[in-house]
């Protein structure tokens, strides 16, 4: 199946991780051009970009300081303008330090809020401004939307806001034809990540009713879905992909 056939797509924060199964996800799916943004990593992303050409799809990587909303609008034109008309938006760029609430200073609050939240804001304002009537917008947003972390104030706080803004999104842009939903990943596999935090690998292992990590192609397949017509009725909502462990009782 080729479920995107012809869709033009941006991708944010699409160097590496999680962004990168999604750009992949939308090449193998039919996407007809993907922009692969980054804002430092553009070697990972060149590597990324190649991927998606191997899948059939044209690619270009575009830099940009998304924390700068002049920054956000402008990606979002040259997107637009490069692959022919923009159908579709991921906001996967995001920022997870690891930071005790008690010292924590206004700034480290804003740079992971103005990068998780404040970015999907304006790229979406701008992105729903060039897609005419129709289109979808979809922000990766964590399980930590839903269930605290020690030391990610910041970030769940911003995640947490990322779902509330795809429901208002959702409900504001439906009557021109554009879809906004969010994607609640659960833990997902990087190289290394074993290695780094043994401990909370083998607790997820434990807890995941699936019994493994996540990989950054599952979260691009449920990007793949919602920017597709299998989704055509379906806004505002969130989708936990997990690997079922936010089912686990807390009792």
């Amino acid at each position: 199946m080729r479920l995107l056939e012809g869709q033009v797509a941006l991708v944010t924060g699409a160097g590496g991780g999680i962004g990168r199964g999604i750009a992949v996800r939308f090449a193998e799916q039919g996407a007809a051009a993907v922009v692969v943004h980054c804002r430092t990593a553009v070697t990972a992303a060149e590597e990324v970009a190649d991927r998606v050409r191997e899948s059939g799809a044209r690619a270009v990587v575009l830099r940009a300081d998304l924390t700068s909303e002049d920054a956000c609008r402008e990606l979002v034109r040259e997107a637009h303008a490069w692959g022919g008309g923009l159908t579709a938006l991921v906001n996967s760029a995001g920022a997870q330090p690891v930071r005790e609430l008690p010292g924590m200073t206004a700034a480290e609050w804003r740079e992971v809020v103005d990068t998780n939240l404040t970015s999907a804001f304006a790229c979406t304002q701008a992105a729903a401004e060039v897609m005419g009537h129709g289109g979808s917008v979809t922000h990766i947003a964590s399980i930590e939307a839903h269930g605290p972390a020690a030391g990610h104030a910041h970030y769940c706080a911003s995640k947490a806001a990322l779902v509330m803004h795809a429901r208002s999104a959702a409900l504001e842009y439906g009557p021109r034809g554009i879809r906004v939903n969010s994607v609640s990943p659960g833990l997902i596999d990087r190289e290394g990540l074993a290695r780094d935090w043994p401990e909370g690998v083998e607790r997820w292992h434990a807890k995941a009713p699936l019994g493994r990590l996540g990989r950054p192609e599952d979260i691009g397949d449920a990007c793949v879905f919602l920017a597709s017509p299998l989704a055509s009725w379906v806004t505002g909502q969130d989708l936990v992909v997990d690997g079922g462990v936010s089912a686990r009782p807390t009792w």
